[in-house]
Order: C-alpha cells, then sequence, then structure tokens
C-alpha cells in the first residue's frame, strides 16, 4: 500500500540494541544456566554495548521466563522493527553518539532521536511542592521518586527513610498514600516538624528537577526519569536503584557512560550504602564532577532541540516521512 511503518522505541538506544541483537547475544554467551557465574562479562562483542555486563540485560534476553507472552513478543518486535520505514525514540544523539551512529547506518532504515520530549512540556508551577523547595539551599535536596509503577519493598522504603533522617538531607519525596504506612513510625510526623522533608502524593516531576533546590535524584532509572534528569533545569545527578526491564541497562548508562551518577551497590536500599551514595552525589569531589558533566549533556540536549540542533533536524525528517506517505 505504499504506507510507511514507523514506530517510536519509548526506552533507550541501548535497551533497543539489546532486543534487537537477541538471537546474536543468545548465540555468544547462551542462555540461563549458560551464564551462570558470568554475569559480568562484558557485551563488548556488540556495537556501542563495550561497558554493559550480562546482568543488566533486561529480562527475556537471556535470563528469566524465555518463553513467556511478554519475552516472544519482545523477541518478534526486536527481529521486525529493522524493517520499518524508520524508528525514532526520546533522546537526542549527542547523548550516546556511538551506539546511535551504529544503529542509523547498520541496523534501521532511519534511526531518528526527536528528544528530549520534555522540553517541549509545559510547565506547570503551582504544586505545594515548589514552594517549599523555594525554602531550601541551592542543590542541597534529594528528589526521591520511583515513576507510577515501581514501589519498593517495605524493607527498602524503611532503610530509605532512615538513610534520609540521619544523613540530615532535605527531601522531596513522591510517594503513594497506600505505601506510607509502610514508613517507620513517627517518621513524617518528625519530618514536618523538623521542616527537613516533604513527603507528597504526586510530584511534577519536570518542574521538580528543574528547580534549583534539587541536587540529587533517587530513582528506578527508567528511560524518562534520565533523560528528565539530565535535561531538566541545569542536570541534577543520579542515584539508581534499577528493579527490571530496561532499568539495569540505564543505571550502567548513569554510572560507567556518562558518570552522572551512582547506582546502589548491593542491588537494594540499605541505609548505609544510601548515606555513601548522598555523601558522595553531594559533598565529595566527585559528584561536583558529576554535576558538572551533567551539565554539559545539558547543554547539549537544549541545543539539540533549538532552530538547528540534532533532534530539530531528526523531526522534520520524520514528519516528511509520515506526510508524504
Amino acid at each position: 500500500m505504499g504506507v510507511a511503518w514507523v514506530p517510536f522505541w519509548t526506552a533507550g538506544p541501548n535497551s533497543l540494541s539489546a532486543h534487537v541483537y537477541t538471537d546474536f547475544i543468545r548465540n555468544t554467551i547462551g542462555v540461563g544456566g549458560d551464564i551462570i557465574g558470568r554475569e559480568d562479562e562484558t557485551l563488548e562483542f556488540i556495537p556501542g554495548m563495550s561497558k554493559f555486563r550480562i546482568q543488566d540485560l533486561p529480562e527475556g534476553v537471556v535470563s528469566g521466563k524465555l518463553d513467556s507472552l511478554f519475552s516472544q513478543m519482545l523477541h518478534l518486535m526486536g527481529l521486525t522493527l529493522p524493517r520499518a520505514s524508520a524508528v525514532f525514540i526520546n533522546s537526542f544523539e549527542e547523548l550516546d553518539p556511538v551506539i546511535n551512529n551504529h544503529l542509523n547506518h547498520s541496523k534501521f532504515e532511519q534511526f531518528l532521536n526527536i528528544g528530549p520530549l520534555n522540553l517541549l512540556s509545559p510547565a506547570d508551577n503551582n504544586h505545594e511542592c515548589l514552594s517549599w523547595l523555594n525554602t531550601q539551599k541551592p542543590e542541597s535536596v534529594a528528589y526521591v521518586s520511583f515513576g507510577p509503577v515501581m514501589v519498593p519493598p517495605r524493607h527498602e522504603l524503611v532503610a530509605l527513610a532512615e538513610a534520609l533522617e540521619a544523613s540530615g538531607v532535605p527531601f522531596l519525596w513522591s510517594l503513594k498514600n497506600n505505601s506510607k504506612s509502610d514508613l517507620p513510625n513517627g517518621f513524617l510526623e518528625r519530618s514536618r516538624l523538623n521542616q527537613n522533608g516533604l513527603v507528597v502524593q504526586w510530584a511534577p516531576q519536570l518542574q521538580v528537577l528543574a528547580h534549583g533546590a534539587v541536587g540529587v535524584f533517587i530513582t528506578h532509572c527508567g528511560w524518562n526519569s534520565l533523560l528528565e534528569s539530565v535535561a531538566a533545569g541545569g542536570g541534577v545527578p543520579l542515584i539508581c536503584r534499577p528493579f527490571f526491564g530496561d532499568q539495569r541497562l540505564n543505571a550502567r548508562v548513569v554510572e560507567d557512560i556518562l558518570e552522572i551518577g551512582v547506582k546502589v551497590d548491593v542491588g537494594m536500599f540499605t541505609k548505609d550504602e544510601l548515606m555513601s551514595c548522598l555523601d558522595l552525589v553531594l559533598f565529595q569531589g566527585k559528584g561536583k564532577k558529576m554535576r558538572e558533566k551533567i551539565k554539559g549533556l545539558n547543554e547539549q540536549a537544549k541545543k539539540a532541540v533549538g532552530p538547528k540542533g540534532s533532534s530539530t533536524k531528526n523531526l522534520k525528517t520524520l514528519l516528511e516521512l509520515v506526510t508524504n506517505n
């Protein structure tokens, strides 16, 4: 019929590469029991993935229930996407030029980065938490959010609350009301009394991350959260606690590739681990370097969506492709 098929990949380029290369990965390293004890091996045989490890791969690639309907769907999707007229993504080329260049020239007819889309979103400056942020010192607040789906288990919520309280770091925490009962006894009351923390059911994340008082983002490291942290305001370093899907890949991007944050070492929140991460990002020299790097990426992101930027150019290409078919 001559109609262009132009799918939108909602995660990052690294997860897309993992699914497009699933068969190659399986043939190279095996699956299931074949990878036990080899989880730290790198994926250097995939262009642009040399710093990623087997353990970072999403479930359904070489581990987990490979025969589940969801895993089979992702596998088939990875096989089918290269047939598209173009694949577009919420990112910008300068964030990871190596893998973007490879996908654009070796895997897809066209691979179009048209983001960060959050730079095109209108601001909402009326939420109560923004007024509270106005009372805080620059780059001093820890913003905590795990997106609309994920809630850490109770023992991790307790560890997170204890770390925030013991560290004295002011915090803004977006937490569903039905999870507040899992917090330590008296935590909410002490936070209100000491005026060092605010727990809300929902926060306008783009505006929070753009606020000058926010110094670190504690997150599950979904792709949208990573990109918003880079592009909002002047950029905010991250403390990552990935749970599933592409989140481990994204955390690797944050810590080892972009060097704009850290991943919790033990795979879950503990009081001591999180206090160490907060100290590193907010008060140590390494944290200062993270802020410098993310500010540089922030400038590149804003340039990408500018009149002559790479994302603006790609968006025009996408519109031409859609309207001419």
